[in-house]
């Protein structure tokens, strides 16, 4: 049977550990408890997050016993790790808010109610908030040295451009997490992204100095990059959110397919649970049949269904057809909704029936009846992906998807929503 950390390796998750051989002994002898932590910054997670949580699963896989930590007492104070500036800070019942739904997020990646090993779910406020400012100083301060702090690089990265004291404090917060979990609950491994090599290195340190005997371990997952330059996780409409209210599921969909053939057998390594001979196979196929872009269709489906589920699924690839086809009218109203989420659109009773020419330049696609009536007679306008040449024409309740929308196109690519009240 294959090594997790051997797993690991050959899907290049792993950047930086702070023990290889003593990790790798551990985990060959025992089941043992690992952490990683999520501050809510934000009512949701985003793909950026997906990392650590499904290293957190394929540990849960593999018998292990995963604590996903939210960060309720951190994610007041703001993590510098990777920022030029300070966080904005937010107030603790919004932060409350946001632990809530972020814990429900994580709660459809890991597994709970598992019989041998269930995931636990812990937020930091728990001891961080009834700490006193004394007890925090005595207890904790103590064990970092000034020069020592200075030499992380979130916090060296940050000198110049200035950092507060409330942010030069969050290793130390970070790392009486890793303390705490370690006495209470027997975790022995801290996981996150590469950007917290020095917090999780700090909970080592804190660990060794008030433990005797301790033996603990560290490990970092690099940062997702895109081979164009690109930050990985953006879009034009901004970050790929977990929550299907913020990022729809045919949005998410979309952000896999679309990926670069120079992305794609690395984002199958790091975010799908394919074996090694799947993903080496459509490697291969996207070297000898990039045309077909199997891989991405494979990338796109394993994350979408994990995140959202297969029928949500079904439904992307259903818009994502009949977007490609123009057979609009396949579409439900809802399909419709989502797959033209951000498209103009224009509200009208019911009981309306336009004439297409006015509806055309009401809508701006053409910008005047001379040029709407030429579009029309050039075969350039569609309804709900229907070729309309009748200058004459009139929109009717009979171009009502499901009495609710009618999609209007000019040429290849400018839609329009008519929407009904």
């Amino acid at each position: 049977m294959t090594h997790l950390l051997d797993d690991l390796s050959f899907r290049g998750l792993i950047q930086q550990q702070t023990d290889e051989e003593g990790l790798r002994e551990l985990l060959a002898n025992d089941k043992i408890s690992l952490y990683s932590g999520f501050d809510p910054t934000a009512d949701s997670l985003h793909i950026g997050h997906l990392l650590p949580i499904l290293m957190l699963r394929r540990f849960q896989l593999a018998g292990h016993h995963p604590i996903a930590l939210v960060g309720g007492a951190t994610g007041l104070i703001g993590d510098p790790s990777g920022k030029k500036a300070e966080r904005t800070l937010n107030n603790e019942e919004i932060v409350r808010e946001w632990s809530q739904k972020i814990k429900n997020q994580l709660s459809r990646f890991l597994d709970f109610k598992a019989d041998e090993n269930p995931a636990v779910m812990a937020n930091n406020f728990d001891w961080i908030g009834q700490m006193s400012v004394i007890d925090f100083l005595r207890d904790v301060g103590k064990n970092f040295g000034i020069n020592y702090m200075l030499a992380k690089d979130t916090v060296s990265s940050r000198i110049e451009s200035g950092i507060s004291y409330t942010e030069f404090s969050y290793m130390i917060l970070q790392s009486l997490d890793f303390l705490n979990l370690y006495r209470n609950s027997g975790c022995k491994l801290q996981i996150g992204g590469s950007d917290q090599w020095g917090n999780i290195t700090s909970g080592l340190e804190l660990i060794r100095k008030s433990e005797e005997n301790a033996k603990a371990f560290g490990l970092t997952i690099p940062l997702v990059t895109k081979a164009d330059g690109t930050k990985f996780g953006k879009t034009e409409g901004g970050a790929i959110w977990l929550d299907k209210e913020k990022t729809s599921a045919y949005e998410f969909y979309q952000f896999w397919i679309n990926t670069d053939d120079r992305d794609v057998v690395k984002y199958l390594k790091y975010f799908t649970f394919l074996s090694k001979e799947e993903i080496e196979d459509l490697a291969a196929k996207t070297e000898t049949a990039p045309e077909k872009r199997e891989a991405q269709k494979r990338l796109a489906e394993e994350v979408t269904v994990l995140v959202h589920g297969r029928e949500a699924f079904d439904q992307a690839v259903n818009i994502s057809r009949a977007l490609f086809s123009g057979d609009i009218k396949q579409l439900t109203a809802e399909e419709v909704k989502v797959g033209f989420k951000g498209v103009p659109s224009l509200e009208l009773e019911q009981t309306d029936e336009l004439p297409l020419v006015d509806v055309l330049v009401q809508s701006k696609l053409s910008p005047s009846k001379r040029q709407a009536r030429e579009d029309i007679t050039n075969g350039a306008v569609y309804i709900n992906g229907e070729r309309r040449t009748d200058v004459s024409g009139v929109l009717s309740s009979e171009d009502r998807i499901e009495g609710q929308f009618t999609v209007i196109r000019r040429g290849k690519k400018k839609y329009f929503l008519l929407t009904y009240k």
